[in-house]
């Protein structure tokens, strides 16, 4: 499983909307390692959300944003 720190992430999308990561989790019928984290912002459409490791620690190129990088990045401990 990878090593994802909990601790407080922000999207590359909009860095003013943090997350907390929980931790991950296990999904027995793919078996695949789940990232668990919650929004910190208010108006979030749920109160944690649950993504594939992979994903969460995927590099996205974006050029039509100017981005390359990671989907999320840490910016401190929680």
């Amino acid at each position: 499983m990878n090593n994802i720190a909990p601790g407080i992430y922000t999207h590359f999308k909009d860095s003013s909307k943090e997350y907390e990561v929980i931790g991950t989790a296990f999904h027995t019928e793919t078996e695949e390692e789940m990232v668990v984290y919650k929004p910190l912002y208010e108006g979030a459409v749920a109160e944690l959300f649950v993504r594939p490791a992979s994903m969460f620690l995927e590099l996205v190129s974006k050029p039509e944003l100017g981005y390359e990088g990671p989907r999320f990045i840490r910016v401190r401990d929680a």
